[in-house]
């Protein structure tokens, strides 16, 4: 009666971690199909300092994009896809506009969550970087689909 039972087991056993196997390519949101987005993100830093700095005085401005994603949300379970870019300005009197512009193209699985941005700006003198701001988790919405979306940012040192 045993040796009958054995080629049962072992069927269950098989489709028991077939079905292991096949629960993470599952998406956590009933099935929800890839959406690809897709435009560019044109980001303006308007930058204060609280005086006058010397002559060739400069700002680098430095911010990310990434898509605000849960862990369960990104199909690959890895990091989530992200993008970058940096601009460099001299500053007039105390104030200095810097503008980045990030393309992105992704596919995710919900696009209500949008992007997490986040920035760095660098004040920098001729003897080294005078200050440093930094934000980070930004939410945006995302623009349409090959479209572009303007952000325009205060930062004060």
């Amino acid at each position: 009666m045993r040796r009958a039972r054995i080629p049962q087991i072992l069927l269950l056993a098989l489709l028991a971690s077939d079905a292991l196997w096949a629960a993470p390519a599952a998406d956590q949101r009933g099935g929800a199909a890839l959406v690809a987005v897709g435009g560019v993100y044109l980001v303006t830093f308007n930058v204060q300092l609280g005086s006058v700095p010397a002559a060739g005085g400069t700002i680098l401005c430095r911010a990310k994009i990434a898509p605000n994603l849960l862990g369960f949300d990104n199909p690959a379970q890895g990091m989530a896809p992200a993008e970058s870019a940096q601009g460099v300005v001299t500053f007039i009197g105390a104030s200095a506009n810097c503008t980045v512009e990030i393309p992105f193209s992704w596919m995710v699985v919900d696009t209500r969550d949008g992007v997490a941005m986040s920035y760095e700006i660098d004040a920098l003198s001729g003897s080294g970087v005078a200050a440093v701001r930094t934000q980070q988790g930004i939410g945006l919405a995302y623009p349409r689909m090959g479209g572009a979306a303007s952000v325009r940012l205060n930062v004060v040192f």
